[in-house]
């Protein structure tokens, strides 16, 4: 998935009301951005970070800037914007470059299911079980190298498991894919410390016969695209 239009680099000043940042530019600017990310951005919303962001020059949108990426010392990128893994896994998806996906030749975004729920995928094929899959994006690493899924609790979150588990119970295929808007991280766990409801959640879930997938993703100022599954711990 790239990006519409060339990403420009900027400083965090602060970050509030969860969806606006202000940002400095590179010749001394400040801006406001649309934040598109309603978690705790944990560890990645301190003033003074390195960010891009994205310029728009739509007159429907308010704000003229979207933050899409953080830029870490190391040179590692993390993704801010909740929206950049369904298209890139749908891109995927469509282009049938997730093995245990690829036998699927129907992908259906947003397909109503379960009680006032908007399934992100739903994957279907002649012969096979039709499959609803999931889609979370994981930005909190605490642990060098280990990403960490929710940054805050996420009672929407846990909604989706016991959903899925339904979708089990009625004879079809549910999977939860996290991808990671990491490129610093090799492992993948649930904070469960964090949001112990959703672990318990995911165990019976996981229990129940809903499967679930981890893939990481290459980032640039230009582009997210799926990269490869990852290690869960």
């Amino acid at each position: 998935m790239q990006f519409q239009t060339p990403l420009i680099p900027a400083t965090l000043i602060k970050r509030y009301k969860r969806f606006l940042a202000d940002c400095r530019l590179e010749d001394g600017r400040e801006v406001t951005a649309h934040c598109a990310n309603p978690g705790s951005m944990m560890g990645l919303a301190d003033p003074g970070m390195r960010i891009w962001l994205e310029p728009n020059d739509d007159p429907k949108k308010k704000l003229k800037y979207g933050w899409r990426l953080v830029e870490h010392a190391s040179g590692d990128f993390t993704g801010v914007d909740t929206s950049v893994p369904n298209r890139a896994l749908r891109a995927a998806l469509e282009a049938r470059d997730i093995p245990e996906l690829a036998q699927y030749t129907s992908v259906r975004p947003e397909v109503k299911y379960g009680e006032k729920s908007r399934i992100d995928f739903l994957l279907t094929a002649p012969g096979l079980a039709d499959c609803y899959v999931e889609v979370k994006s994981v930005t909190l690493s605490r642990t060098a190298g280990l990403a960490e899924f929710p940054d805050s609790v996420t009672a929407r979150g846990t909604k989706h498991l016991s959903e899925l588990a339904h979708m089990v119970s009625q004879g079809h295929r549910a999977v939860m894919f996290y991808l990671v808007q990491r490129t610093d991280c090799t492992q993948f766990q649930l904070a469960a410390d964090i949001d112990p409801t959703y672990a318990a959640a995911f165990a019976e879930a996981k229990s129940a016969g809903v499967e679930h997938l981890v893939y990481n993703t290459q980032i640039t100022p230009k582009q997210v695209v799926l990269g490869g599954p990852l290690a869960s711990v």
